[in-house]
């Protein structure tokens, strides 16, 4: 009898490991942001968790868990049960973080399952700035080291830290928990200026509160065509942000697929590609595979930057 209960537990196990992940999902899946409400990452997140929830039958909740730059929010997720009702929007700062030693976590504490926005940084100041031009900007740093306020969404910033090495000048950084506290921040007239995606502060761009001094990308964006590059400026600097979904590392297979495949059609359908365009937030999906090279290459730039 002792061996029978045995071999009925055992069977139960492989039953149990076999067909886990076939009824994903059953209940109600969290997805973690690690920024405040109100910025672009904690934008994307909702809308992508509201059409998902649509696809897989079962609420998809936003859980923000700010501090650190990030590290508080995405440290949380990949430390989640390996079961697929914990995911995490991660960011850039899920590469830089680590090679500061300002997260325990790197992105291989994570399986990776889809990439879904990319975007250029712009450099923003209040209307009424003294500051008209980017070089007005730079000269004033040149003479001023270390004095002007830039208000930084995460610390370290990748965006600013790409301009510093690149042309030999040092600003005042003050961190806050994501663009949700920045744009307010300078709109109050706290920080100089600062660098977002385009999409967190077109609505302050178009209403005349922010000037748009500059676009960290090759090519000048659709939506603000009349502002140039830094490459038009005759700066070699791009750099941008990136949004991901991820889950603890070991999570099954299945689950991941099961996911992968709802944020594909999430991604590719209208309401979201509505959604991206008109609040100007770029397009990007990549599969795990290729979301993986994407992120090897990064920081191979991220840590040219941060060295």
């Amino acid at each position: 009898r002792f061996f029978m209960k045995k071999i009925i537990l055992l069977l139960g196990l492989i039953f149990s490991l076999v067909t886990f992940g076939k009824d994903y999902p059953s209940k109600n899946i969290n997805l973690v942001v690690p920024f405040s409400a109100g910025g672009g990452t904690d934008a994307v997140a909702r809308k992508l968790a509201s059409i998902m929830e649509k696809d897989l039958g079962k609420p998809v909740v936003i859980i923000n868990k700010t501090g650190g730059a990030g590290a508080v929010g995405m440290t949380f997720g990949a430390k989640a049960k390996k079961d697929g009702y914990t995911v995490t929007m991660i960011t850039r700062e899920i590469i830089s973080l680590p090679i500061m030693k300002l997260s325990p976590v790197t992105y291989k504490d994570f399986e990776l399952v889809s990439l879904v926005n990319l975007d250029p940084a712009v450099l923003l100041v209040e209307k009424d700035s003294k500051y008209k031009t980017f070089d007005d900007l730079i000269n004033d740093a040149k003479k001023n080291p270390e004095k002007i306020k830039f208000a930084s969404t995460a610390k370290p910033n990748f965006y600013i830290l790409a301009i510093e090495k690149e042309i030999g000048v040092k600003f005042n950084h003050i961190p806050y928990n994501g663009a949700g506290e920045v744009v307010p921040a300078l709109l109050g007239k706290h920080a100089d200026f600062t660098l977002v995606g385009p999409g967190e502060a077109m609505g302050q761009i178009k209403s005349g509160q922010f000037r748009v001094l500059g676009v960290m990308s090759d090519n000048r964006l659709e939506s603000l065509k009349d502002v140039k590059t830094l490459k038009e400026m005759g700066y070699n600097i791009t750099s941008g942000t990136w949004r991901g979904i991820a889950v603890p590392k070991g999570t099954p297979k299945e689950v991941i697929d099961t996911l992968n495949a709802s944020i594909k059609k999430a991604v590719e359908s209208k309401d979201f590609i509505d959604f991206m365009n008109k609040a100007n937030y770029g397009i990007k999906y990549l599969s795990p595979k290729e979301f993986e090279n994407f992120i090897i290459n990064d920081s191979k730039t991220i840590e040219k930057i941060l060295k």
